[in-house]
């Protein structure tokens, strides 16, 4: 019996292919030119032009920028497509979204986004005439790491991004200092490297042009349950606090070549993480000699007062000029902190804590920090 089922399911797959399966599939359509780019297209000019398909909607503004923003209106053709062309824009990095009866969207031709607790907005960079300090050169890159490690203030598994320069690579003998660099409250990780930040590519290029030290840059997680407030109020602090020092500290003196001492350490942060910097920075004298604060709201607040959560850290000046090397303040003159950093800046003057304030224009945006990214690290080690 099983002699025959054998041939019958031999006799009937010999007749499926008794004749030649006929395959129509071609790819000659494939090797067309690439289509032009659709949106948004950077003209030689730096003009800006920005599209979107969208035949049943009624109105579409662009959203451009993040600060003092005026939503412009877009024009349709008969095929459906929205258009709006900006005049030439200062080199940098600029946030832009749709406005679609309605409802904020994102440019879905625009695969480069700025991200964190949630997708804020497009992203459209105009080059400069000569390479900015922001953009990626012909110079030798470093390598980005991710990595999981357990808090044991947190109580569960966190990330944080670790970059290493080239020179890593290059002298597998050689040491290097470490910057504890901080995010702002929407963000995460991995915002420092992505599209926006940049500080990967910012350092790459300093180094290169021997401007700065060759450093680890460690990019931690700021939140402690997705909020600003969370990141921000005393214990929150307190806990990233035992976390970087119980926790992420060791695990990079234990894993990478760095140098472990309060000299070659700095810490850093934009808004959220530039309160935390500033806090963390001063409570521990004895482990950083560089601390960098961009745009912290919390430090501008004229409730906040040092004292709670570092007693007395400003009573002996003297002392604080001995062991901080540089303490970096800086806000964007149209952002709503910059009056409270005035006022920070005055305060640290009175108790003659030496400091550098540092300010130009620009709100509470990516195009600030990586200026001030850039600025900052070219002082430390």
């Amino acid at each position: 019996m099983r002699r025959y089922l054998l041939m019958v399911m031999l006799s009937i797959g010999f007749q499926s292919y008794a004749q030649k399966p006929q395959n129509t599939y071609s790819v000659q359509g494939w090797w067309g030119p690439a289509s032009p780019p659709y949106s948004p297209v950077v003209a030689n000019d730096k003009s800006i032009t920005f599209r979107l398909k969208a035949p049943k909607a009624s109105t579409v503004n662009l959203i451009f920028g993040e600060w003092a923003v005026k939503p412009a209106v877009m024009t349709k053709d008969t095929a459906g497509n929205w258009e709006i062309k900006l005049p030439a824009q200062q080199p940098g990095v600029y946030s832009y979204q749709f406005w679609v009866d309605g409802i904020t969207i994102l440019d879905p031709k625009n695969p480069v986004v700025k991200s964190g607790t949630e997708l804020y907005g497009s992203i459209v960079e105009v080059p400069g005439d000569e390479p900015r300090f922001d953009e990626v050169q012909q110079v030798p890159h470093g390598i980005l790491q991710s990595i999981k490690y357990q808090s044991s203030s947190l109580m569960k598994l966190r990330g944080m991004t670790v970059f290493l320069p080239a020179e890593y690579q290059q002298n597998q003998q050689q040491r290097f200092p470490v910057l504890y660099l901080r995010h702002g409250g929407g963000d995460n990780e991995t915002s420092w490297t992505q599209a926006a930040g940049k500080a990967d590519v910012i350092l790459e290029n300093l180094i290169a042009e021997k401007k700065a030290k060759p450093m680890i840059i460690v990019m931690t997680n700021g939140l402690i349950d997705g909020s600003w407030a969370g990141g921000s109020s005393k214990d929150g602090v307190e806990q990233l606090e035992k976390e970087l020092l119980a926790d992420v500290m060791p695990y990079i003196e234990k894993h990478f070549r760095v140098i472990a001492d309060k000299k070659s350490r700095a810490i850093a942060g934009l808004s959220m993480g530039g309160g935390q910097a500033y806090i963390i920075g001063l409570k521990n004298l004895d482990k950083f000699s560089y601390i960098g604060e961009f745009s912290a709201g919390l430090l501008s607040d004229a409730a906040f007062d040092i004292n709670e959560r570092v007693p007395l850290v400003f009573s002996d000046s003297k002392k604080i000029n001995q062991n901080i090397k540089l303490l970096w303040i800086a806000c964007g003159k149209d952002d709503p902190r910059y009056q409270g950093h005035l006022a920070l800046d005055y305060a640290l003057k009175e108790k003659d804590i030496n400091h550098e304030f540092h300010e130009s224009q620009g709100g509470h945006e990516w195009r600030f920090w990586r200026e001030q990214l850039h600025g900052f690290m070219q002082k430390i080690f």
